[in-house]
C-alpha cells in the first residue's frame, strides 16, 4: 500500500498512524519531496477526475486565473499540493482519509 501525501499533513499523519497500527505496512510518498510522475498524475486523475485537486485549499486559492482553469493534471503538475490528501493505493483508489476509507484499510 502507498499512502501519497506531505509529512506536514495531519490528515495524512492520522492515517499513517492508524494504516500501521492495523498491522498494515504502508510505505509513505512524500509528494513534494518525491514528485509525482506525469503518469502517476494521469492515473489519480483518470480515477478521481477534478475530485483529485482540494479546490478549498490555499494552495488552489492562490492560483492564477489561467491555472484554476487548467485541467486538474496542470494544477497538480503546477503545484502537488494541491491534490486533495491523502491518496491512497492498495487494493483499488482511495481519496481522503474518512470512515468509510477507515473501515475499508483497517
Amino acid at each position: 500500500m502507498i499512502l501519497y501525501g506531505i509529512p506536514t499533513c495531519d490528515t495524512c499523519k492520522r492515517a499513517l498512524k492508524t494504516l500501521q497500527a492495523a498491522g498494515r505496512e504502508v510505505t509513505f510518498r512524500d509528494i513534494r519531496a518525491e514528485p509525482l510522475s506525469d503518469a502517476e498524475i494521469a492515473e489519480i486523475v483518470g480515477e478521481f477526475g477534478s475530485k483529485a485537486v482540494n479546490t478549498q485549499s490555499t494552495t488552489y486559492r492562490s492560483f492564477s486565473d489561467f491555472l484554476k482553469a487548467s485541467e486538474p493534471e496542470a494544477q497538480i503538475k503546477a503545484q502537488p499540493t494541491v491534490m486533495k490528501r491523502p491518496v491512497i493505493k492498495a487494493d483499488r483508489w482511495y481519496l481522503g482519509w474518512d470512515a468509510a476509507t477507515e473501515a475499508a484499510l483497517t
